[in-house]
């Protein structure tokens, strides 16, 4: 990951250039725990441009903000293009590279291309801002899915500024907005506000999906999703939480790692030895698992355990990262954000993840009160939809607290594209050609014999419980003995607008509050006052969700007790 800072929307011959440059180095500074191998910055009477590089690719010679040699337009981006080679193959004209960046390209896709059109053809994660003083104009834009933030900000004149995190933001801007996905905005075209460029048909309103299942196609793109993915000059490894979502991806990247993708697999990986990583409490469900998968592999595997208190004295720092005060994301964030510390000690720079197969094949306990494929469809693009709020933002921003990159092959366009266009009635679990109901049957079956049986039908279990039942019992202890009954009761006068329902709940916004004080931080984090409103399509499934307030694994469904004897 790297971090960008811009300042847009200034006045020619103003007066206060020096030290509006000087405000974006400082602004930019809290952002270098994305970025900690370089510092860039381009300034102009027209804009600012800054950057924290974490170098992944190109490393000698990536260092941004980008210059176009024969247009003069300055680009920043956080993010990686993963079919960048296939992208310069495509232009008309020549051009003058400076680097062999992997970013580099969307200069010159800029200069060639309607940014609708060339915004479609990129297959990557990504946030950037591109300013072309030629035209006196800029361009932003967020990939797809928003794997990678983004957030806009306004100061008194009314300048923008354009951060990957809001911690840049606060004490500078009097209002803060997140950047939404599969968006762009172009200044010169400002009346039209934020212009969608992803438009799948598959996310269309009552678009109904009737693709045949096939394994093997649909294995096939998945592995695809992730060769593409090991781009990469860096040591990488892989996460294996012990469910079968990640037990896939490091299986899959096992297969590639022994070859350069930057080469077409044509020479020896750089960095020959996948190494695999875990966290949990001692005897943590999740470990065992991960342990099996890790020897069927062969990758060489890290097993680091956690204490509660550990991730209780990390709280605030978590919360500070994150910039959230969502109950399920710090439950999970925790854990992760102590474990990517220890990844990064170890000098891995990237990492592939599971997140998003639970979105695409409906794999949340819940989904098995799913009546039919059409709901569970709908379903499925909702919560693909607000991804960008929950576990992307948990996945990128706990592994760049400390300068690590998250991929997540699950999201690839190309790959959902072949996910999200099946027959859902193949993803309900109940239809699962087996002897009991299970979860993402046709993404198990694609990969029958790629990892042990004992992970590839194993259950779900939400990450903040594999890691140990007693992380979550231990957090709801903590702060049952920091808020006191009174303060919950005094909760909507305290906090008036998203007002927490539990104790845990009240703990995680004071601590966010004593970081991001303004009331546009709080507009920027999602709010589900149950598990019944943040999945409002189950009320219809099952009216037992509407009294549920504990987003946890364990609780929300009859399921997880229910022939697979969990506590």
């Amino acid at each position: 990951m790297c971090g960008i800072l811009s300042i847009l929307d200034l006045a020619p011959g103003r007066s206060d250039a020096g030290e509006l440059r000087r405000r974006a180095l400082a602004q930019s500074r809290l952002l270098r725990h994305r970025g900690p191998d370089w510092s860039g910055i381009f300034a102009d009477e027209g804009a600012i441009l800054a950057h924290e590089r974490l170098a992944i690719v190109d490393v000698e010679h990536g260092a941004q903000p980008l210059v176009d040699a024969w247009t003069g337009a300055v680009l920043a981006v956080n993010g990686e293009i993963y079919n960048h080679k296939e992208l310069e193959s495509q232009l008309r004209e020549p051009h003058d590279y400076q680097t062999s960046s992997d970013c580099e390209v969307i200069l010159y896709l800029y200069d060639e291309l309607d940014p609708k059109d060339f915004l479609n053809r990129i297959n990557g994660i990504f946030a950037f801002v591109l300013w072309d003083p030629k035209r006196k104009t800029y361009l932003i834009a967020r990939d797809p899915i928003g794997v990678i933030p983004l957030y806009l900000g306004w100061d008194r004149q009314e300048h923008l500024h354009v951060a990957s995190e809001m911690k840049a933001l606060t004490g500078v801007c009097e209002r803060i907005r997140e950047f939404p996905p599969g968006h762009y905005f172009l200044g010169s075209e400002a009346e039209k506000g934020f212009q969608p460029y992803y438009e799948p048909a598959w996310a269309a309103e009552d678009f109904l999906p009737m693709e045949p299942y096939d394994p093997g196609v649909l294995r096939q793109a998945l592995e695809a999703a992730v060769h593409r993915q090991l781009m990469s000059d860096v040591p990488y490894g892989v996460l294996i939480s012990g469910g079968v979502d990640s037990s896939i991806i490091a299986a899959t990247a096992a297969k590639f790692s022994a070859k350069r993708v930057e080469e077409q697999d044509r020479s020896p990986a750089w960095w020959p030895r996948l190494h695999s990583f875990a966290v949990g409490l001692k005897g943590a469900p999740d470990l065992g698992p991960a342990r099996t998968v890790a020897e069927a592999i062969g990758s060489v595997h890290h097993e680091f355990h956690f204490t509660v208190q550990e991730g209780l004295d990390a709280l605030s720092d978590v919360i500070y990262h994150l910039e959230t005060f969502d109950l399920t994301t710090v439950r999970a964030s925790t854990p992760m954000y102590l474990m990517m510390r220890k990844i990064r000690a170890m000098g891995i720079k990237m990492i592939l993840s599971g997140e998003g197969a639970d979105e695409v094949f409906g794999g949340y306990l819940y989904f098995h009160k799913a009546p039919d494929g059409r709901e569970l469809h709908a379903e499925t693009v909702r919560k693909l939809s607000k991804l960008h709020l929950y576990d992307c933002l948990r996945a990128n921003k706990s592994s760049a607290a400390w300068g690590v990159e998250a991929r997540v092959p699950f999201l690839d366009r190309e790959f959902l594209d072949v996910a999200m266009n099946l027959d859902p009635e193949v993803k309900v679990p109940r239809n699962a050609p087996r002897d009991r109901p299970i979860e993402k049957w046709p993404l198990r079956k694609a990969f029958d014999g790629a990892i042990p049986d004992s992970v590839l039908w194993r259950q779900k279990e939400q990450f903040s419980d594999g890691v140990g039942y007693g992380w979550i019992d231990g957090l709801k202890a903590f702060a049952e003995a920091e808020v006191s009954d009174g303060m919950l009761r005094g909760a909507g006068e305290r906090f008036p607008v998203k007002t927490p329902e539990t104790k845990e709940g009240y703990l995680y916004r004071q601590i966010f509050e004593q970081h991001f004080p303004s009331a546009s931080a709080v507009a920027c984090v999602p709010f589900e006052r149950s598990v019944a409103c943040s999945t409002p399509t189950a009320l219809k499934w099952d009216a037992a969700f509407e009294k549920m307030v504990d987003p946890s694994g364990r609780a929300v469904m009859d399921v997880h007790r229910e022939g697979y004897g969990r506590p």
